[in-house]
């Protein structure tokens, strides 16, 4: 896993994206990861090896936050993810005593924090960068888990700290109802949204990464990845048929294999297809984030390219 990127994209795996979430239970039905059951709030609890089945049971209904640490050092987030009301619980895994936890997650430093949602792991960050940044991709970890159609609560009681919960700061009205047309699967609507969002702000880089995200899992729905990847085969030419591989590859996390295949079928193309290319390389760097080291080393090839 790597640490956070300075603008927060690019921290979220697209892989779940591909495929559909699992069909959910309601919350209120699901067990806790000890085996019982579930007390009046639950969002913060301890897990380990022998616990982690029902872990992945949970994350088909709520986003499962998994934090692990150790080496005398406490979790960090049992203040950040109760305040999310519900919509997120937190696991906290000590690596000193869940060694295949630890493996699994390949853990390089503590904390560690990735998460679940409907059985599949998501990357998240390392170390413990500001509040506000961990927010940021909290509420894109959201946004990927109603993508999924998970967006189930667990309910939160006022007895487990005696105070009030802070409140979440909403998202500005065009981010919210691009959000909720998301988790509807109504992608015209949420293009919509943030292309409204960009004309009224043009600096605003979160909605034009969200539009870039919202316009890959349109193009996505439905798609069969073994019809796309043999037509791309089959024509090293074919630029739509080159481009919806490398929507599969970015998808699924092989971000230098999206560029790279790009980039490599770049210079033959006429000029028509070229602007395509550039175009959607575009998009893939505002998705993968601007700062990532992948997307500075593509951006300098394609302007090699250019000129």
């Amino acid at each position: 896993m790597t640490n956070l990127p300075p603008n927060l994209r690019g921290a979220v795996d697209l892989s779940s994206l591909v495929r559909p979430a699992q069909q959910q239970r309601p919350a209120e039905q699901q067990a806790r990861p000890d085996g019982g059951e579930a007390p009046a709030s639950s969002v913060v609890f301890a897990a380990d090896d022998a616990s982690f089945q029902a872990i992945l049971e949970l994350s088909n209904t709520v986003p499962v936050v998994v934090e692990l640490h150790g080496q005398g050092q406490p979790p960090t987030l049992t203040g950040i993810v109760p305040s999310y009301g519900g919509r997120l619980v937190l696991a906290t895994v000590d690596i000193d005593h869940a060694i295949q936890l630890r493996q699994a997650f390949q853990v390089q430093q503590v904390p560690t924090v990735a998460a679940i949602i409907a059985g599949r792991p998501v990357a998240l960050f390392a170390g413990e960068p500001p509040e506000d940044q961990v927010r940021a991709v909290l509420d894109q970890l959201l946004q990927l888990a109603a993508q999924n159609g998970v967006t189930g609560t667990v309910p939160v009681g006022d007895a487990e700290a005696g105070e009030e919960t802070p409140a979440e700061e909403p998202l500005p009205p065009h981010h919210q109802e691009a959000y909720d047309a998301i988790a509807a699967g109504d992608y015209e609507t949420a293009i919509r949204e943030y292309s409204t969002a960009i004309a009224q702000d043009p600096r605003d880089r979160l909605a034009v990464a969200g539009l870039a995200q919202v316009k890959l899992l349109q193009r996505l729905e439905g798609v069969d990845a073994q019809t796309v990847r043999s037509a791309a085969a089959a024509s090293r030419t074919d630029v739509e048929a080159q481009l919806a591989v490398a929507d599969l590859d970015l998808a699924g996390g092989h971000v230098d294999d999206a560029f790279d295949r790009l980039l490599e079928v770049f210079p033959a193309l006429p000029q028509g297809d070229k602007d395509a290319v550039r175009t959607r390389l575009l998009d893939y760097f505002e998705i993968v984030g601007v700062e990532d080291p992948r997307v500075v080393a593509a951006r300098r090839r394609l302007t090699m390219l250019l000129y």
